[in-house]
Formats: structure tokens, sequence, C-alpha cells
């Protein structure tokens, strides 16, 4: 079974494609246009364990949220083509992670019901344009498409730089676990008979 996905989206303020093998090794191929973005997708694919790749244009000069945005949409997308009919997944995924001072928790469930919980503590301006709130708006896209209830709660954290790398690893991980088949689950992994 091959759990791979390859989604583009153009729209007249991005243009982005996005390739995904959830059974990877954990190679990264990003280029957004925004280093700090690109260091957070590279982590995600690294300790998700999963082969990524993520191009992207847009209109940086207007501000990152449309590109970081769509981004969200488009890996979205590309989780739940390589998910199919979700038959033999774990469903659920939990992952804690430090970072220095922060310490973070992230809980998946790929219910198909999309839903986040974002308890994120404010946290002093790092200085660069990529802040909490932004990645707020790219873990809604990415929730809403991928079918994802999601909920991300740090428990505490003085640096926004240590704040958003533990939530992207925490995610990364949640979601390996979530992801992973059990050889177990001969069908989907529900009750109901559907995802």
């Amino acid at each position: 079974m091959t759990r791979n996905a390859a989604v583009d989206r153009r729209t007249s303020e991005t243009q982005i494609s996005v390739t995904l093998n959830l059974d990877g090794k954990g190679k990264p191929d990003i280029a957004t246009g925004i280093p700090f973005f690109d260091h957070m997708l590279t982590l995600f694919a690294a300790h998700g364990l999963f082969d990524l790749t993520v191009h992207a244009n847009g209109d940086l000069a207007v501000d990152f949220h449309h590109t970081v945005e769509d981004v969200g949409i488009v890996l979205g997308d590309a989780f739940s083509k390589a998910l199919g009919d979700r038959k033999g997944i774990r469903r659920y995924g939990h992952a804690v992670i430090p970072m220095d001072e922060t310490l973070t928790a992230v809980t998946v469930d790929l219910s198909n019901r999309p839903f986040l919980v974002y308890h994120v503590p404010a946290t002093p301006d790092a200085g660069g344009a990529f802040s909490i709130y932004l990645a707020k708006e790219f873990f809604r896209a990415f929730a809403n498409r991928a079918g994802m209830n999601l909920h991300i709660n740090v428990f505490y954290g003085e640096n926004e730089h240590h704040v958003i790398e533990s939530v992207f690893k925490a995610m990364a991980r949640a979601l390996d676990i979530a992801v992973s088949l059990d050889e177990r689950i001969g069908d989907v992994p529900s009750t109901k008979g559907v995802l």
C-alpha cells in the first residue's frame, strides 16, 4: 500500500505544490520564501518521518499570511488524500515535547471532524514576521483540510521561537502515531464504520 499524495493549488495570491509520503524517512524539500516557516516545516518532516516537498510562491510583499495559510490548506489536502479511506490507521496520536523552557502537548484525532484548540501563551515578540498568531492560521487551515481534531496546548514557554518550534515538533510526532498502520485494525477505526 502506497500512502503518497501530490497536491497543487494556484490562486491569485499563491502557487503551492506539495508531495507527501506518510511512510517516509523524514526527507524534506521545503521552499516557501519564508525562512522561519521553512525551518518549521523541515522539523515537521524530520520528526514525523514524512518525506515532504513544499514549494510555494506567494505575495510575500503583502504579508506572510496568504502563503502560510495556503500551505496549511494544501498540506491538509495532501494528508487527507494520502490517508485515503483511513482504514487501518491508529487514528489518535499524542506527543509531549520540551524545547528549553517550553513544554507543549499536541493531541490529534483523524476523525474527519475538524476542530482546532490552540492554547498558546502570549510571548514577547521575537522580532520576526512569523508569530504564534500566524502559526495558528497554519494549524487551523491544516486541521480543517486534513479532517483533523487538533488540540495544541503549550503548558508554558517564554521564547516565541521555542514555543512555535515545540508545537511543530509535537504535531509531527503526534501525527506520526495517528497515521501509522496497526495490523490489528482491519477497517476504519470507528464503531460507526466510517470516518
